[in-house]
Formats: structure tokens, sequence, C-alpha cells
């Protein structure tokens, strides 16, 4: 007897091929059987009329944060209720594991980096987190058998240096010694099922001391050790983020990246390809590393969003601006000193050249103060700004954006929720991504979902892209769509059996309605431990979403079945070679 039955469906299996119409049984956590409609004679336990709806492989999504809020998200909100039935965690060379046993102090360590840097709330991390492991293993271990969701982990540099080196991981080389202990961690990791290594040397990434993060201070012979031994285990793979990630990549940067793929002899991806046709030598700068890759025996994969991702901006809590060269040092004053300082008019004029400066890079995008949207406020005299342009307030006041806009939010005491609308919303910016994702080393993803909660909401890219496809910009037909969503993903992580329907693998599916398919604007949300904020996005047109079989998802509500997998390198990942 099969377990349940969907009939009628429109199949698009994830490779790309044309769609079809068929009934689909699912057994034992598996695609059973694919026939012809009205052709199955086995008798199934639930069955459901899906005329009309698309049936696609669940989504997986190449990079996300999820490492600590599936501890009190089992469902992996708000990825799960667009489609996404495998998270790929532990990037950016950060991680919850291990911690050493003899430290208890770096928990609280990490706690404070993960809220600093990857901008998770630190009540919650405190709260729904019990912090009882010390190994990568018992890690994998807390969450297997819990999870709504199929998940799988890097294990993080950051992690390794500090349970090696302790506080001297950051400033400071290890020793010989050290290094070995290093490796010996990493093994340990990978030999539990971690899925490789990830590391950052981002100028942005600073731990809750404002010091760099502990791999910023690995010398490239360090991490050309660690890519070696990766490349010692099966289904493996290295993730790395440089400081040329944001913009364009330096010659330096290059040569690392290189030459840590094809030490491994893994795939390398790394976050996140920007693509704007104002600065069209951006994209062929940042596949160099790809070409020279291939050359070398290795294989780098830029991730890029499909999507123009919802992100807010505040001059009252860290975000991107105080990434901005100059910003920083004035946007983490004391409030009322910060307000003073913002208010005169020299120190704005020298914060606009700063901010438009070759250095600033990619974050000159954030600079055109008069295209932003004015979102929640807090005083009376800000009453009836929400929702409106700095540009038309700045006329009416006679000011200039950035001046208006510091007004606006010195009457909140900074507490204004402010909305930059894009730069990169134009016909020749989306014509210059379709040509893009057709290139072999670019992957759509780059979420960052269960990051950065109260200031972007990455998750819903799947649903909004599937929108576009069908009934906005049609870019990319439906089939190379849902592939670029499904088996590209799980070709690159080597997921076994993943990412397509066929008789066999394992029943990981989205039910969706092609004529409303689509995600919500994103919302401000009070749900996590400790009545922290997080943008929220309701998925639009989903059906259903199951995981290995079990039905996780009805019409944007979850079932509360836990029937995910921690997925483990070598047993649900075969080896992607590069040589």
């Amino acid at each position: 007897m099969l377990d349940h039955l969907i009939r009628g469906a429109t199949v698009v299996d994830g490779t790309g091929a044309p769609s079809y119409i068929a009934d689909l049984g699912v057994r034992d956590g598996r695609i059973a059987v694919i026939a012809e409609p009205g052709t199955l004679t086995e008798e199934a336990a639930t069955s459901e009329d899906a005329t009309g709806l698309v049936l696609a492989p669940g989504f997986v999504d190449p990079h996300t944060h999820y490492d600590a809020q599936l501890f009190w998200d089992p469902y992996a909100t708000p990825s799960m209720n667009h489609g996404v039935t495998t998270v790929a965690g532990g990037n950016c060379g950060f991680t919850l594991a291990p911690l050493h046993p003899d430290r208890p102090d770096d928990a609280d360590y990490t706690r404070r980096m993960m809220s600093k840097v990857e901008g998770m709330a630190l009540k919650a991390l405190e709260e729904g987190v019990d912090w009882s492991w010390s190994t990568f293993r018992e890690y994998l271990d807390a969450l297997e058998g819990r999870i709504a969701v199929n998940a799988g982990f890097m294990v993080g540099h950051c992690a390794l240096r500090r349970h090696v080196m302790g506080a001297d991981a950051v400033g400071g080389q290890p020793g010989p010694a050290q290094l070995d202990a290093m490796l010996r961690l990493l093994h340990d990791a990978m030999d539990a099922g971690a899925w490789g290594l990830s590391t950052t040397q981002s100028a942005t990434h600073s731990d809750g001391d404002g010091k760099p993060v502990a791999s910023r201070h690995a010398r490239p012979e360090e991490l050309l050790a660690l890519s070696r031994a990766v490349g010692e285990h099966e289904g493996t793979q290295l993730e790395a983020i440089v400081a040329g990630c944001l913009d364009q990549f330096s010659d330096d940067e290059i040569d690392l990246l290189v030459d840590m793929t094809a030490a491994a002899g893994r795939p390398l991806n790394w976050n996140v390809l920007t693509v704007d046709a104002t600065v069209p030598e951006r994209v062929p700068r940042q596949l160099v590393p790809s070409e020279l890759a291939r050359r070398a025996g290795g294989r780098i994969v830029a991730l890029t969003m499909p999507i123009l991702t919802p992100m807010n901006m505040s001059l009252g809590t860290f975000c991107a601006l105080n990434l901005i060269p100059g910003w920083g040092e004035i946007l983490s004053l004391p409030v009322p000193e910060r307000i003073e300082r913002l208010r005169d008019a020299s120190t704005r004029a020298e914060m606009l050249r700063r901010a438009d400066s070759k250095e600033a890079g990619v974050f000159r995008r954030l600079a055109d103060f008069g295209r932003y949207v004015i979102g929640d406020t807090y005083s009376a005299v800000n009453e009836g700004l929400s929702g409106r342009v700095v540009r038309d307030i700045a006329a009416e006041r006679g000011q200039d954006p950035f001046h208006c806009l510091v007004e606006i939010c010195a009457a909140d005491e900074l507490r204004t929720v402010l909305w930059p609308m894009p730069t990169d919303n134009d016909p020749d910016s989306w014509a210059l991504r379709q040509r893009t994702w057709q290139h072999e080393d670019v992957l759509l993803g780059g979420s960052d979902a269960g990051a950065h909660l109260d200031r972007m909401c990455g998750a819903p890219y799947t649903t909004r892209f599937l929108g576009d496809c069908l009934r906005g910009r049609k870019l990319v037909p439906l089939e190379q769509a849902v592939k670029m969503l499904t088996d590209d993903p799980a070709q690159l992580f080597g997921l076994r059996d993943r990412g397509r329907i066929q008789e066999g693998f394992h029943a990981d599916l989205v039910l969706f309605d092609p004529e409303r398919i689509d995600a919500g604007p994103a919302t401000l949300v009070h749900d996590l431990p400790g009545d922290s904020p997080r943008l929220d996005s309701k998925a639009i047109g989903i059906v259903s979403v199951r995981v290995n079989g079990v039905e996780t998802l009805h019409d944007d509500k979850v079932t509360g079945a836990v029937p995910g997998t921690v997925l483990r390198s070598g047993r649900d990942t075969r080896t992607v070679s590069t040589r």
C-alpha cells in the first residue's frame, strides 16, 4: 500500500525536462511510483487531487544560518513555508560547535559573535538553545529527530580556531601542534557528518567585542592545510567569504580561493554575487576565480539571488550602514552624541563623501538617501510619514535628503525603520542577471535565512522567483527555474537521491498553484525567544510541502511533523570531485 497518492499533478521534475501530468505515489519516505493519470491500481492510505497544481522537488537553499534557529523553530520558517525542504548551514566560518568542554565562556563568546556578525537576537540565542554539546557530532545529534527540514552543516573555521587557541584565536597564529589539533578537530567533525569547511576573511565580520573574527587572522598556509583535510573525506565541500565577495575580488583573493579548491579537489562556493548594470565590470571580475579554478583542478561557484531582497536600515542599531567606511565610528556612539554628530552639517558631508568613495565598494548603493522609504515611526512629529519617500519629504522641507532623513530619525531617537529602494531594479540589470544565471559556475541562492533577522528577509526568494518567472518578467521558463532551485544545488552538494522527482528518490516535494505562487511583503513580527523581532514573509500559493514523504506544511500552516534528517557527509552526500 502507498502511504500517499498525489493525483493529476503537473510534474516539473527538476531536470529541466518539459512538464507532464502524472500520478505520484509515496511509500516509506520515497517516491515509489510515477504513472500516467488514472493508471495506478495500488491503494493508498491518503490521497489528494492535484489537478492544475505544479508538483516540484523540494527546494534546496544553499546558504543559510539556521544553526541556532532550528532548536526553537524546527520548521525553519519562513523557508519551509516557501517550499524549501533542505537547507545548508554552518556558512561563513560560523558554527555553534565545536565548543571547548573546559571553557564554558566559549559559548557566551559564540553567542555574542553570532549576535553581532549574523544579526541573531542575543536573547533568542540565550533562551532558545541549550548549548549542551561540545563536539560537532554532539551538535548534530542534538538536532537529529527534531527538525522538519533536511539540514546539512559545514564546520566553521572560527569555532575550530577558538577551540584550539582560546582567546589567542583572535589575533594569533597557531603553532605546529595547534594546527595539528585544528586538523584533528576538522577530521572529527567530518567523520561525524560535517559537509566540509567554511571560513571568512571578510572585513565586515567582527565578533561581539568588535574585533576581527578568528578566521580573519588565518594565513594562506593554514587555510590550505584545512582545505587538504576536506579533500580526504567523502561528500565534502568548501565555502569561503573574502572581502571582495561584496564588490570585486583582489588578485590575492582570487589566488587564495583557487588554491583552496585545488588543494581540496572539492567545489568551493561563495556568497553573494551582486549584479548591477551600472557596474558592468563586476560580474566578469567575480567569475575570474571560476575560470582559473577549472584550469587548476578546482571549481568555484558564485551564489547569486534571483530577487531583490527586502532589507531595512536604521541609524539606531547595527546594520549595513555601519559598514560604510567611516560610518561605524559615528553610528556606534551613544544615541544622544550620535544625534548631535549627525545633525552637524560638516559631519554629514564627510559621511556622504566616504559613502560615495571607491573604498565603500558595494555599499555605495546605500548612499542615495532620497530613495529611502520611511517605515515604522515612533514620535508624534513623524506621524503620517510611514510609507513616504524621503526625497518627497525633503523637497517639502527644503532640505537635502540625508539631512531630512537624519531629522526624521532624530525625532524618533533613531528608532525609525528605513527601507532603501533598490538601485538595480532596472531592465538592464535584469537582463544582465538573466545572462549571468546561464553561467555554469553561477548558482541561485544566498538567502542568509536564519541571520540578520530584523534587517532582511531573503528566505522567500524561491516563491518570489517562481512568481516572477510565471507572471512577471518571465526571464526563465518554469522548468528551468525549478531546476535552478532544486537539482542544481543538489548536484553541487552531491546530495544523494534528492533534488529531482524520480522513482526511488526521497519524497521531498512541494505542491503549488502556478496562478498564485508568490511571496508576501516582509513584515516585522516578534516571535523569537525573548520576544525578539524578525522579518517574516507569507508564502502565497504553496499548497503542500512534504519532507521525506511526510507533510510538514499545508496551506501555509505547519503540521507539527518533524520528518527532517540531519544530512551527513558521505552517508547523505557523494563526493563531487573537481579533478
